[in-house]
């Protein structure tokens, strides 16, 4: 039978693989619809492989602080109820590819770190800043899309307050030996397209006013939503594990 595959069996192998270049017998990439741009005005659909934490119907997918989720459900999205406390996701993941959609109030009301504060913390620990830094100064590493109390985004991509912003983020968590850290945790940030972060190392996990060390944790954790007391909107909550596992928690 004649091999009709397209490549080559005659070629040298790549260095450090096991495959040659242009190697007929190379695996082929699975295939992934992609999803859709959101709007202002509707989300997009999420990439056929991802899974969806909050598809703007319910927040059967996250809990309180003392059970379920307590923010406002309606129109698509979810809202801060302030004083209800954060929510996290009752699934558990690790490193992953997130995309989240978030806005500001539109009526503007406070300044620097009391205007449209909320953010998204992976694993439940490293936060990625959600504030509305539109003609609203502040200190650098608190700013939209910081990573908070570490370092600043590159530029300040921020909307207008009320618009829908997005972050695309490249997540590979920390991984401890016991308790010796062997590789700090790293993100790539995209606010509205624009890079904010790219392959950048985070010193230790998220504190206010404070440094505090690395300390040993599971591979996996929730993704958590803060509230801040603002009434910031969130919605197309997705993620795509670069992991072979993750896990639901009841």
């Amino acid at each position: 039978m004649t091999d009709n595959r397209p490549g080559y069996d005659d070629t040298p192998l790549i260095p450090g693989s096991n495959y040659k270049v242009h190697d007929k017998n190379r695996p082929q990439p699975r295939v992934v619809t992609p999803g859709t741009e959101s709007t202002q005005d509707k989300a997009g659909q999420a990439p056929s492989d991802a899974v969806v934490l909050f598809d703007g119907a319910d927040l059967s997918s996250w809990t309180g602080r003392a059970g379920p989720a307590q923010w406002k459900v309606q129109d698509g999205y979810m809202e801060v109820v302030p004083g209800t406390g954060n929510i996290k996701t009752r699934r558990h993941f690790g490193d992953c590819q997130l995309h989240i959609e978030w806005a500001a109030p539109g009526v503007v009301k406070g300044e620097s770190q009391g205007r449209g504060n909320s953010g998204v913390f992976l694993m439940g620990i490293y936060e990625v800043q959600v504030l509305d830094c539109f003609n609203n100064p502040t200190y650098a590493d608190g700013l939209t899309a910081a990573l908070y109390g570490q370092c600043p985004p590159l530029v300040n991509a921020c909307r207008n307050p009320g618009l829908w912003q997005t972050y695309d983020l490249i997540w590979l968590g920390p991984r401890f030996e016991g308790e010796k850290l062997v590789r700090p945790a790293r993100i790539t940030v995209l606010h509205n397209g624009i890079v904010a972060h790219h392959d950048k190392e985070l010193i230790c996990p998220t504190t206010h006013r404070a440094v505090q060390p690395y300390q040993s944790h599971a591979e996996i954790g929730p993704l958590a939503l803060q509230d801040h007391g603002d009434l910031v909107r969130y919605r197309n909550i997705w993620y795509r594990p670069m992991t072979d596992y993750d896990q639901a928690v009841n």
